[in-house]
């Protein structure tokens, strides 16, 4: 460690150490399913092992990754562990983990084609797999992968936003369902709408947006003197996986001349299953689709997309000409895609999703999708001959939500709320499983999110024979009381 002042590590100490690092890697994708997929800590005990001043001085290289090993890892959930199911899990695969590994040591630019022909080159020939698979327009489609998907909504909302409104969106109003993600509403706070430019419409029994209630709201709204521009609709809810009625938001926007946006970054991947793909019949009319690579197409953090039927609306949106990019701007072929976001410098993260697919093939993707989906319709058909258990939300697009309420017992909604949240906390605690709660009709229920292709109904049986040791306990407990 001579060349300290460079940030330099010899040849020798390079392979040594990168040996080291993958050799973890490894040893963590071979045993992480033996694992728990829970880390539980308090801000005082990390703070006990972490906090220290700036270090002045080098430290041995290994000593660093070892206490990086032993203390960091270890306090991080596994999102790809098989027993993690809530929120939205990330398997991920080992090949794009290299292939992000590639990208970052090469520290490759992404933003434009004159610092990288081949990273802006692969992101069109992915980008245009993506195209072909939603059905959208190839030649005139585009499309830009992003930090995830929120920054992909925020992306097509400022698009919505500049090809519908112009520079005056003061009277815009925009529509989502109570079910939309956080993001969007977020997305929209961000851009400078104000709540009041915000419509909320409730959803149907099946947790759907409400077409009549969409329509008497775009249709006071124009009554009002405002200006309807822009509907969200929902391809896969993160609460219950459910599709909102595509065709006939679609349908509606080319009536009223509104900007059509679907949210499908949990549930756009499905289009690879046939049962998904006909769940999400109507996606392919979208002016503009958020996908989530990092999700259900099994890639590492970070990585979200945005489709759009026209690659020109991104660029007129997000194009500027500073004097420093005059001499790399190319001809219109090159792409550019920091003229077709926010970022300027950009991570190359198509080369994960380019060298996964390459590998695995896209029908091993396919496989592991409708693997996903059926091994949730088994779940819920598991559930449905227990005398223990109530769906409450069907599998769709493999997330099912569910309660523990026992036919025999006639326990009240307050009853069952306290006893399922307890379960999720015991569950957590033993750091069993990955299982918490969420709110739907007014009911704390227990939800799973099956979108692990390595999750096995052994792993599933295990995690709900520990929720009903649990359950015997909590009412054994309550029964002393």
């Amino acid at each position: 460690m001579d060349n300290l002042h460079k940030l330099e590590l010899s040849k020798e100490e390079m392979r040594a150490y990168g040996y080291k690092v993958i050799d973890t890697l490894v040893d963590h994708f071979t045993t992480q399913n033996d694992k728990s997929p829970v880390a539980i800590a308090s801000r005082k005990e990390m703070d006990d092992i972490f906090q220290e001043d700036v270090p002045n001085l080098p430290s041995d290289p290994d000593q660093v990754l070892d206490f990086v090993t032993q203390h960091v890892l270890p306090n991080s959930n596994i999102v790809s562990h098989p027993k993690s199911y809530s929120f939205v899990p990330g398997p991920s695969n080992y090949v794009s983990v290299m292939a992000d590994t590639l990208a970052t040591g090469f520290n490759i630019f992404s933003g434009g084609w004159a610092a990288s022909p081949a990273a802006a080159e692969l992101e069109i020939v992915t980008m245009n797999w993506l195209l072909k698979l939603f059905k959208f327009p190839a030649k005139k489609g585009g499309g830009i992968f992003t930090s995830g998907g929120s920054m992909a909504n925020l992306t097509a909302l400022v698009t919505a936003r500049r090809q519908k409104c112009g520079d005056d969106f003061s009277k815009a109003v925009i529509y989502m369902s109570d079910q939309a993600h956080s993001s969007n509403v977020k997305a929209i706070r961000v851009i400078g709408f104000k709540k009041e430019q915000i419509r909320i419409i409730p959803t149907d029994g099946e947790f759907k947006m409400a077409l009549n209630k969409l329509k008497n709201a775009i249709s006071k709204d124009r009554l009002s003197g405002l200006q309807p521009f822009c509907i969200i609709a929902s391809a896969g809810t993160t609460n219950t996986g459910t599709v909102d009625p595509l065709e006939e938001i679609g349908a509606i926007c080319k009536k009223e001349k509104l900007w059509f946006h679907i949210d499908g970054a949990y549930g756009g991947a499905a289009m690879l299953s046939q049962k998904g793909s006909k769940a999400l019949k109507g996606i392919e009319k979208a002016d503009s689709l958020t996908i989530d690579p990092h999700k259900w197409l099994y890639q590492p953090y970070e990585m979200g997309c945005l489709l759009v039927r026209k690659s020109k609306w991104l660029h007129d949106t997000f194009v500027e000409k500073p004097e420093y990019l005059r001499d790399i701007e190319g001809n219109t072929s090159e792409i550019n895609f920091y003229d077709h976001g926010i970022q300027l410098t950009r991570r190359f993260r198509a080369l994960k999703f380019y060298m996964s697919l390459k590998t695995f093939g896209l029908e091993a993707f396919r496989k592991a999708v409708s693997y996903n989906i059926n091994i949730a319709e088994d779940v819920e058909t598991m559930l449905r001959k227990s005398s223990k258990w109530e769906v409450v939300s069907p599998a769709t697009l493999a997330i099912i939500n569910f309660r523990y309420n026992p036919i025999d017992l006639d326990l009240n909604d307050a009853q069952i709320d306290a006893l399922n949240q307890e379960i999720s906390k015991r569950i957590i605690e033993s750091k069993e499983s990955l299982l918490v709660t969420t709110v739907l009709n007014n009911q704390v229920v227990l939800r799973m999110c099956l979108i692990n292709p390595r999750t096995t109904m052994d792993h599933i049986m295990e995690t709900f024979t520990a929720c009903e040791k649990f359950a015997s306990l909590i009412l054994e407990e309550q029964s002393v009381k």
